[in-house]
């Protein structure tokens, strides 16, 4: 079976290279090119290819990493850790096929049994599962962080050098989401993240409790995407008890408890589960599996700690054994 492989926001402003890689093992009627399918088709298709592919798995590269070293060895790292998933699936593959020109994986055990092609993505099946896989996922991270940053818009232009973006960098500056090292950004990378405007300044108004508390859960939902799940309910409640985060990934649905601190020094969010929380988190989970008709299941109770004035994921732990 073939290993498709191919990437997506490689030309981006912000946000994370991610490379796709697939093993389709079965047909699926509509693949393409992800850039020629409506968001509605592509949601569609990613559905059939997570349910029914051989193996399917996304490699991740940040900002700050692409900053650190480059975008060629960026889509080389972002290649290998999406095929070094794929192995951990035990998935079997005879041939690997790399859209474009370049090996991503030259120089690693697999370089010799990968070719290129152009236009791959849209001629080979298992090449169109990995771009659809890499864009609904990358898509859905940057939908997510549009929530932590609200004056960017994420959603809107998923961190493409479109103009309204370019209007809301030289109106809000950068983000830590924002590649430093393009040459569009290149004057922000010694400078303050708020770019110059010929407005007067005003004081940001003070983060609120809650204000905060959104952009810890909304960065641990990215984190969720990042790593393949899907948002099912955010802040699910009822009169006993809520639920800040239930994903699904793989069949299996994860209860997830977000605990955020103001700074590292503060202390260990995940201190804060315990054994009177973790009962909480099993009884509102039960709650949810009965109302929902889910009680056949796999189910898993997570701990996600997150830190920063703008809350950054720390640790992503299973609880409860």
């Amino acid at each position: 079976m073939i290993l498709g492989i191919d990437e997506v926001g490689r030309g981006a402003w912000a946000g994370p290279l991610v490379v796709g890689a697939v093993v389709l093992g079965c047909d699926i009627d509509g693949l393409t090119d992800s850039k020629a399918l409506s968001k509605k088709r592509r949601e569609q298709l990613y559905d059939q290819i997570i349910a029914g592919a051989a193996g399917a798995a996304t490699g991740w590269v940040s900002a700050r990493e692409i900053d650190d070293i480059g975008l060629a060895a960026a889509l080389r790292l972002a290649s290998r850790r999406a095929v070094r998933e794929i192995q951990k699936q035990h998935t079997s593959f005879h041939e690997i096929i790399i859209d474009g020109t370049v090996n991503f994986l030259h120089e690693t055990p697999l370089g010799e049994f990968a070719a290129t092609m152009k236009k791959a993505d849209l001629l080979v099946p298992a090449v169109s599962a990995a771009s659809i896989v890499a864009k609904v996922q990358r898509d859905r991270y940057m939908a997510a962080q549009a929530d932590v940053y609200r004056d960017h818009k994420f959603s809107a232009h998923v961190g493409y050098g479109t103009a309204a973006h370019r209007a809301a960098i030289a109106r809000h500056g950068v983000t830590p989401l924002h590649r430093l090292s393009i040459a569009p950004l290149r004057r922000y990378a010694d400078s303050s993240a708020v770019a110059p405007t010929d407005e007067p300044a005003q004081k940001p108004p003070r983060p609120t409790t809650r204000t905060i508390g959104d952009a810890s859960e909304s960065a641990a939902a990215a984190e969720l995407l990042r790593r393949g799940h899907e948002i099912v309910e955010r802040n699910w409640r009822t009169k006993q008890c809520e639920i800040d985060i239930i994903s699904k990934k793989a069949g299996a649905y994860y209860f997830c408890e977000v605990k955020h601190r103001r700074s590292d020094q503060s202390g260990d969010g995940l201190a804060a589960i315990t054994p009177k929380k973790l009962q909480q988190m099993r009884r509102a989970a039960a709650l949810y599996t009965h109302f929902n008709n889910l009680e056949d299941c796999d189910l898993h109770l997570l701990a996600i700690a997150t830190a920063g004035e703008t809350p950054v994921v720390g640790e992503v732990v299973v609880v409860g054994g």
